[in-house]
This record gives structure tokens, C-alpha cells and sequence, in this order.
């Protein structure tokens, strides 16, 4: 069973290239996948059947070997590195806590940095 890469796949129109490992280009359409599977990313590797379409050749059956990690996974900082981050976030956020019972809000550029800091650090355990 010959096996390769998606090229790309358009999710609307519901089809895509797979750029196969003998260098061949074949049709990729929804109805190939298994059932439930989301459209596939660029470099997601499949094996698949081939027929001969109207167009040249067609993946039949296609099964998904292995997905890309999303870019931001692969530069995930690791657990040890975000220790003292979420410790300083939390300084942040008691600081801002500390304003807000005082019955003041923290001012503007004290709230813009921390919502900076709070997206940031949501992206960074997110990805």
C-alpha cells in the first residue's frame, strides 16, 4: 500500500492532494477518509489505495499514519520553565487583587500589561 504526505486539503470543497513517498501527486477527497476524521493538515501521512479517476489517479481508503504536531507544540517551553512564570504570574494577579479590594481598578497601563501577561502565559499552556 503506497503511503505519503497531504500537500494540502481545502475542508470547504472537501478534497486535497496527497504528495505520495514515489513522488507521485494523487486526488485526495473526503469520501477516502475513514469515517469521523477530520480534514487532514498539510504533512499529515497516510496510506491509501489508488483507482484511476476521471482526472489521474485517486486515493482509495486512505488511513492516517501519523499527524503533524501543531508549530506551537513543537515549541512548547517544557514544565520546568514554566514553574516560575505561572509563580510570577500569580504575584501579578495578587497585586491586581490587592487594587480591586481597596475598591480601586488597577490603571490602565497596570491592566494592559497584565492582560498582555495573561494571554501570553494562556497561549504558552495552550499550545
Amino acid at each position: 500500500m503506497p503511503t505519503g504526505k497531504v500537500k494540502w486539503f481545502d475542508e470547504e470543497r472537501g478534497f486535497g492532494f496527497i504528495h505520495g513517498d514515489d513522488g507521485a501527486e494523487v486526488f485526495l477527497h473526503v469520501s477516502a477518509l475513514p469515517t469521523g476524521t477530520s480534514a487532514p493538515r498539510a504533512g499529515t501521512r497516510l496510506d491509501y489505495g489508488i483507482a484511476d479517476g476521471r482526472r489521474g489517479p485517486s486515493a482509495l481508503s486512505a488511513h492516517i499514519i501519523e499527524a503533524p504536531q501543531p508549530a506551537a507544540r513543537v515549541h512548547r517551553k517544557p514544565p520546568e520553565d514554566m514553574v516560575p512564570i505561572i509563580e510570577d504570574l500569580i504575584k501579578v494577579l495578587d497585586s491586581v487583587s490587592n487594587t480591586l479590594r481597596r475598591g480601586r481598578h488597577p490603571d490602565k497601563k497596570t491592566a494592559a500589561q497584565t492582560a498582555a501577561l495573561l494571554r501570553a502565559v494562556a497561549q504558552d499552556l495552550d499550545a
